[in-house]
């Protein structure tokens, strides 16, 4: 191709902005509002339209949240659920017998306190001297004993009319029972529910069962309430062991069933019974007798499915959200965790949602009914919260049990729960339990990551140093501090952290360590005293210079710090501002060489460099720029990145492309001549060895042109204030444009050699690319007036998509945009037209 005469087109920056700008179009508000309720439509197809409906398709649109009770009335009842579940078909015998063997029941080991080693303590604790009541309604005495010779279906009515007798029958009421009357009369209760069941009358010892668990809703003396649920509790627990006596016995014909039977091995008589017994629980009215008495029967769930337990402590726990109390919902949470680790301890999930659902009701505490319920008996916050705690002490003993290789984990969590809610005592405790669990053998090696979780969830609860120092077993803080003593004693910290740093330790552990160490870097601050703040940076760069990413902290640090003092410091202060400003670029200077990172160190020569030319420091400036030049034929062609050996060539283009955006505000050193820092940069990218076959070197002769050409500019796009750039040096003098002319035109030549070698059939795809590429420069930058010019940007075009690996249409409308932007001057193309088809209407292309 014949030589190029390059001219730089002139550039209006402000009118193509304006020309870039999305056009503003009016927007109609009269139906619109941020707080208008959200119309959501939902089109079905319908299985059937209405008489004379042509319609395929309905569409409904609401605009009112569903109502979470809505669901209760869609016809629904527990019988019909339960006969449901009944239908359901069983597994084939050797996927469930796979599935038991998956899914054995786990036996509570000693090592878990039961629940009998808690009853005696729980009622001497929480006792009364008012006077208590049991309100019971016994259901009328109408029932007779059945005749053998009665049908199957009339002895279920029977049952079930007596049933529901029990709302209407005569009542029972004992008031002014002392606390040890209270305690003898439901004994008597327990004991009429075991004769009952002993006389064969089932019905009349549910009816015990289910009024004893509606006096659980009852918190008229409500600090008897602990007492109460143990002594109820007691006649479910043996309601629950009588039932399921019952069916189990009924297993035994023709064989016994083993311990560890499945939902197959039961025979049709046991299920029947079974389901039976769950149908007359599920028609009890009230939610809280309905639930505890199901609860007590969750063992039998064995007998129907076998997954029937852990569904049910699905439901179960969903059903205790509907109860208002919280003292009530609190305990029905523990029976039901009680019951659940006696079938199926290894069920978590139900144990982890009932935990959460505790923490979720707590809110209920300051609520209006609670609040009026406590003036009314005249209790206090802090005597009300007590009669918690055996509820909540339980349920996390269940959450808890076999999880001492999952302590670290759930310390984890509950560390940044008692730093929000609680005093630096229990933050102390909950340490010294961590330390009390992590000591022994060592167990602190493999928990690591958790033990730097922990630190980093208590450091934004505590901003006083004088709370965290005097905690035993802590010390650190989150906001910034100057005190030499705290300084000191987390240097010394951070100093015995680095200093176990051998050959042997491993990089994410050096990682873990660097993070630490910038953390506390970050916390010093000297105020306004910015040559003290420099002086730490010294004495932390002599005290961790084996972990490469505290020392890059500190070199940010310096530059931010730079950065900082040129903000504040200004007027009187301006000479002891440069002075300053010289002082961290020295320290930056003196301190880059040593990284061992090459991008870290050519990076971090940048940013010094236009830290110090934002800071009118031109000679250090120039230092850095110049450093960063000469340090580019060290990189290697491959690096390391996470343990693999990657290409570094996108990193470098990346790192000059950037360098070369710098450049604009960067004025010509008055002894090295025109534009030596780009010469010096292109002739370094002369001379490196490229990877074989790679266009890398041309890309960046093709990223350089843009450069030259904002230099020729009369006003530059952007620059630095109170720093004179090569605009005002030069002030558009012709010397130097034509040496920015005759670059280019070099520049553009060595492309033009390139292309040319890439005419072999395996490198069309790179001379395509590369040909557009710069076609597009040309179309920014050039001036296209100059025919010469125009010619190449046709030729470059046509050979862009000669072996068509170029997309026409979108090439074409990349064209366009740059043109009716950038380039309204820009003469029609009616040549172009025949080798990429055009577009209709174009005027490009017409």
């Amino acid at each position: 191709m014949a030589s190029v005469q390059w001219h730089s087109r002139a550039r209006k920056y402000e009118g193509e902005l304006q020309m870039c700008r999305l056009e503003v179009s009016a927007v109609d508000f009269s139906d619109y509002h941020p707080l208008k309720a959200i119309t959501v439509t939902d089109s079905k197809a319908r299985r059937g339209g209405r008489k004379g409906s042509t319609s395929s398709s309905s569409s409904s649109s609401s605009s009112v949240a569903l109502d979470p009770l809505s669901s209760m009335l869609d016809g629904t009842d527990p019988l019909s659920l339960f006969a449901a579940a009944s239908e359901t078909p069983t597994l084939p015998h050797s996927i469930s017998l796979g599935r038991k063997r998956r899914e054995k029941e786990e036996e509570v080991g000693s090592d878990f306190e039961p629940w009998s080693s808690k009853r005696g303590e729980i009622l001497s604790r929480f006792t009364t001297t008012e006077k208590l009541s049991i309100n019971l309604f016994m259901g009328s005495d109408k029932s007779k004993a059945s005749s053998p010779s009665s049908a199957v279906s009339e002895k279920v009515r029977t049952r079930l009319e007596e049933l529901d007798d029990l709302e209407e029958g005569s009542q029972r009421e004992l008031l002014n029972l002392s606390q040890q009357d209270y305690v003898n009369r439901i004994e008597e209760l327990n004991q009429s529910l075991k004769e009952a069941w002993g006389s064969d009358q089932k019905v009349k010892a549910l009816k015990i069962v289910i009024q004893c668990s509606k006096l659980l809703s009852d918190t008229s003396v409500i600090q008897f309430y602990p007492s109460k649920f143990v002594l109820i509790t007691d006649i479910l627990d043996t309601f629950g062991g009588l039932v399921y006596d019952r069916i189990w016995s009924m297993c035994a014909d023709p064989h016994p069933l083993p311990e560890s039977f499945s939902a197959d091995d039961v025979n049709d008589t046991a299920k029947e019974t079974c389901l039976n017994w769950f149908f007359k629980i599920a028609s009890i009215r009230e939610l809280v007798p309905r639930l505890y008495v199901e609860a007590a029967l969750l063992k039998c769930n064995r007998f129907l499915t076998n997954s029937g337990i852990q569904e049910t402590l699905q439901r179960l726990t969903a059903m205790i959200r509907g109860i208002g109390d919280p003292l009530v919902a609190v305990y029905a949470r523990a029976y039901l965790c009680r019951v659940g680790m006696e079938v199926a301890p290894h069920l978590k999930d139900s144990l982890n949602k009932n935990f959460f659902d505790l923490l979720a009701s707590f809110r209920q505490i300051h609520g209006e009914s609670v609040q009026n319920q406590l003036s009314q008996q005249r209790v206090e916050i802090p005597i009300y919260l007590t009669l918690y705690s055996p509820a909540i002490h339980w349920i996390l003993q269940c959450v808890a049990y076999r999880a001492p290789e999952d302590y670290i984990n759930c310390a984890e969590i509950w560390v940044e729960f008692t730093c929000r809610h609680f005093t630096k005592r229990e933050v102390n405790t909950v340490l010294a339990d961590i330390i009390k669990h992590m000591t022994p053998d060592r167990a602190f090696e493999d928990a690591y990551p958790q033990l730097q979780s922990v630190i980093k969830k208590i450091l934004p609860h505590f901003h006083d140093f004088s709370v965290l120092f005097s905690m035993e077993k802590f010390l650190h803080q989150q906001e910034a501090t100057r005190d030499p003593v705290i300084l000191n004693a987390l240097l010394h910290i951070c100093k015995t952290m680095h200093d176990s740093v051998n050959a042997l330790t491993l990089d994410d552990e050096k990682r873990s360590l660097s993070l630490l160490i910038n953390g506390f870097i970050r916390m010093v601050s000297f105020g306004r005293d910015f040559e003290q703040q420099l002086s730490f940076c010294v004495e932390a760069r002599a005290t961790f210079c084996n972990l490469e990413p505290v020392i890059i902290h500190l070199i940010h640090t310096v530059n931010q710090l730079a950065m900082e003092t040129r903000c504040v410091m200004k007027g009187n202060h301006s000479r002891k501002t440069a002075s300053f400003v010289r002082a961290c670029a020295a320290y930056s200077f003196i301190t880059i060489p040593s990284l061992t990172s090459i991008f870290s160190r050519l990076n971090l020569y940048l940013l010094s460099g236009q830290v110090a030319l934002a800071n009118q420091c031109l000679s250090q400036a120039d230092a850095f720029l110049k450093a960063a030049v000469s340090l580019l034929p060290e990189v290697p062609r491959t690096i390391s990145i996470e343990g693999k050996q990657r290409s570094s060539e996108p990193f470098l283009l990346d790192f000059i492309n950037n360098f070369l955006s710098t450049l604009l505000v960067v004025p010509d050193h008055p002894e090295q001549g025109v534009l030596y820092l780009v010469r010096g940069l292109l002739n370094m990218v002369q001379d490196y060895t490229w990877e074989d076959n790679s266009d890398a070197k041309i890309r960046v002769y093709i990223s350089a042109l843009p450069l030259l050409a904002a230099m020729s500019q009369e006003s530059y796009l952007y620059t630095i204030p109170k720093v004179d750039s090569n605009e005002t040096l030069y002030g558009g003098d012709p010397k130097f444009i034509a040496e920015i002319n005759k670059l280019c035109e070099t520049l553009i030549a060595q492309v033009l050699d390139h292309l040319k070698g890439l005419g072999r059939d395996e490198g069309v795809r790179r001379q395509s690319s590369l040909a557009f590429s710069l076609f597009g420069c040309l179309l920014a930058h050039g001036d296209l007036r100059n025919n010469k010019l125009n010619q190449l940007a046709v030729n470059l075009w046509n050979l862009s998509h000669k072996h068509g690996f170029c997309d026409t249409r979108t090439s074409v409308s990349r064209t366009h945009n740059r043109i009716y932007i950038q380039r309204p001057e820009f003469p029609s193309w009616g040549h172009v037209n025949e080798k990429h088809g055009g577009i209709d209407g174009c005027n490009v292309c017409s």
